[in-house]
């Protein structure tokens, strides 16, 4: 199962713009009369080797940060407000599930109509919830909803066993994993050969995202990619995720693991090795989780050998993808001293902003706080048009023909 201290949240979630004139003379000036390595910006934090390129075409960036009053005076309650209380876009979905390689599968879920209403060049943007998280959670459907009003094709891939994603053998997914990141790719790439596809990725899902990003480097399909709340080092992040308030967040995600894994239970029955199947079925932490199944089917000899190697923060040096990376100073569960500031500095192909507040997951900010949509959607939706507006070609997918792929369709 995922690398669980980056997650979204789901157990706090319930069931399921105004435009302002862009003066880019500010921004230019700003970078002109820094002699540091970072931009210092009205609220925020701004580094990377892609700084000069991006950062004037991103309009959003020349207001600053105003935190909605009383909710990000602490980052837990502006976190679990974000979760239970932000509004959730009805949104009707096709869901395709779609079978894997080695036996498995996951859930695709396609925006109904879309192939009726858009071209077949459309953008395609590609959605990657945090750990257990789904194409439910409000985060992931403001986003949607965004990206759709900007003419882009957007599908949410719900990880094996999330958002009701069928299980079918016994292996989750996990930090580590990057198999079914590869075959959603080449499967949307393959169906739409003449679009730019993007992906956005957050908290668990942007660490996965990076990390494909990094291993695919010159031969990523992908032309431009987004990473938000991403825990980026995760031996870091485990260590702050099991102190103080963030032990709440600890119980609540193994509970979540919990009721994944004990619904399919049965496929496990007769595993053997060193699974500890009791262990998992009871976890009081993600930690004991990880320990007790996920680093197991993945083949770890321990729990921090598989978060030492699962990180993204070693992927960053090599992305040669255009990526924005989003992160808040006082993420409880990303925490900001594991952000690879070095790295994307140096990389031509990246740029950090980190905002003073936002939570995890949070950043309840802007023109649609509180309820609205994250502070961070426009943002995101500015770099993506720029990119597509700059055409961006689109490398050939590395999908195998002769794989065998059986797909299921359900209106949801």
């Amino acid at each position: 199962m995922a690398r669980s201290v980056v997650g979204s949240l789901p157990l706090f979630s319930r069931p399921y713009n105004n435009n302002v004139l862009f003066t880019p003379l500010h921004l230019s000036f700003s970078a002109r009369h820094v002699t540091s390595s970072a931009v210092t910006m009205p609220s925020f934090e701004v580094l990377g080797g892609a700084r000069d390129r991006f950062l004037p075409v991103l309009p959003h960036l020349s207001r600053p940060y105003h935190a909605f009053p009383l909710l990000a005076a602490n980052r837990h309650i502006e976190t679990i407000f974000a979760s239970f209380f932000r509004s959730v876009p009805d949104v009707r979905l096709r869901r395709e599930c779609l079978r894997t390689q080695d036996g498995g599968a996951v859930a695709l879920d396609w925006v109904s109509g879309d192939d009726r209403r858009l071209p077949p060049d459309s953008p395609l943007l590609i959605l990657l919830p945090g750990l257990t998280g789904g194409s439910g959670d409000a985060y992931v459907r403001h986003m949607l909803v965004r990206a759709r009003s900007k003419g882009c094709r957007v599908v949410v891939f719900n990880s094996r066993g999330c958002g009701d994603s069928p299980v079918t053998t016994p292996q989750f997914y996990s930090a580590s994993f990057l198999g079914d990141m590869r075959e959603v790719v080449s499967h949307v790439t393959g169906r739409y050969p003449n679009a730019n596809v993007y992906a956005i990725g957050w908290s668990l899902g942007a660490n996965i995202l990076v990390r494909y990003l990094g291993q695919e480097s010159h031969n990523c399909p992908l032309s431009g990619a987004v990473s938000l709340c991403n825990p980026f080092n995760l031996v870091v992040a485990d260590e702050d995720f099991r102190k103080g308030f963030n032990i709440i967040y600890d119980k609540a995600l193994s509970k979540a693991l919990r009721k994944i894994f004990n619904k399919h239970v049965l496929l496990f029955e007769d595993i053997g090795g060193e699974y500890n199947i009791p262990l998992a079925a009871n976890a009081k932490s993600v930690r004991e989780f990880d320990d007790a199944l996920t680093r197991v089917s993945f083949g770890f000899k321990s729990v921090d050998e598989y978060y030492s190697n699962s990180s993204s923060s070693d992927s960053i040096k090599h992305v040669r993808t255009p990526l924005l990376c989003i992160q808040a100073a006082n993420d409880p569960i990303a925490p900001n001293r594991g952000i690879p500031r070095e790295d994307i500095e140096e990389n031509p192909n990246c740029l950090l902003i980190v905002t003073p507040k936002g939570g995890h997951l949070g950043w309840v900010a802007g023109d649609e706080a509180p309820l609205g949509a994250p502070w961070t959607d426009p943002l995101v939706m500015d770099f993506i048009q720029y990119l597509e507006s700059e055409a961006v070609k689109t490398p050939e997918t590395n999908s195998n023909p002769g794989s065998k792929e059986t797909l299921y369709h359900l209106e949801v």
